[in-house]
């Protein structure tokens, strides 16, 4: 794996952890999400080919 594409992965899974963490319980269960999955979340959607 390149530098950059591991840049690039590292920088979409803290964006995803950082606005999924901002959401309010509320807003996560309308999503169908617990807090408690988050960081997984984060890291398969930084993983997805673009």
């Amino acid at each position: 794996m390149s530098i950059l594409r591991f840049y690039n992965n590292w920088h979409r899974y803290r964006r995803a952890v950082n606005a999924l963490s901002h959401l309010s319980t509320y807003g996560l269960n309308d999503l169908g999400i617990y807090h408690g999955n988050i960081n997984s979340i984060a890291w398969s959607y930084s993983h997805k080919p673009l």
